[in-house]
């Protein structure tokens, strides 16, 4: 007599996390542009959120969505941990002796091509919520306005683009702590759209 072969379903138990990527770019984009907007010099305590905060719990957070298969998750997270990293790389490698500060326009670029990443991931970002479609387009601006202000070396667009990264953040922030709220409680307290 012939066994019927049985199958087993296996539950993703994993938890989200969004929440953990969201904060790491949330955090670290909201006190870079507090210092573009003028309130405090670039140094130590951003580089280390830069380092710590933005790129490797966003890398974290990536490889998570990976094995959630989560391919938008996936490629955000973890690319935006790895500009975070180069970022500070890029600022530190001078004050080691190792080639020479960026010059603007070279930052321009280096932001221009953000850019462009940025911008694919917006048009994917229509097929999710509009909160994240929302939250990716203040990304883009962001970039573009830095970029700009880098090529320019005008600080208005320096001024502008450090406001629409405080507001980016707060809604990278914003995001990940409604969907916190929401899942904790198993139920929508925050709408998030």
């Amino acid at each position: 007599m012939t066994e019927k072969p049985q199958f087993v379903l296996l539950a993703d138990t994993t938890t989200n996390p969004a929440p953990l990527g969201l904060t790491g770019f949330g955090l670290t984009t909201i006190l870079l542009n507090l210092h573009n907007i003028g309130l405090f010099p670039l140094d130590t305590m951003i580089m280390a959120m830069g380092l710590l905060v933005g790129g490797i719990a966003q890398i974290i957070a990536g490889k998570f969505e990976w094995k959630k298969n989560n391919m938008f998750g996936m490629l955000a997270f973890s690319m935006y941990g790895f500009f975070w990293i180069s970022l500070i790389v890029l600022m530190i490698l001078p004050k080691l002796g190792i080639g020479e500060t960026p010059s603007a326009t070279a930052m321009g670029w280096f932001l221009t091509v953000w850019g462009v990443f940025t911008l694919g991931l917006v048009i994917a970002s229509f097929a999710l919520s509009k909160i994240m479609r929302v939250l990716f387009i203040t990304v883009l601006i962001l970039f573009f306005l830095l970029a700009a202000a880098d090529f320019t070396g005008n600080s208005t667009l320096k001024l502008l683009g450090g406001v629409d990264g405080i507001i980016c953040g707060s809604l990278a922030l914003f995001i990940a702590l409604a969907t916190v709220i929401n899942e904790t409680f198993k139920k929508t307290i925050i709408p998030l759209g």
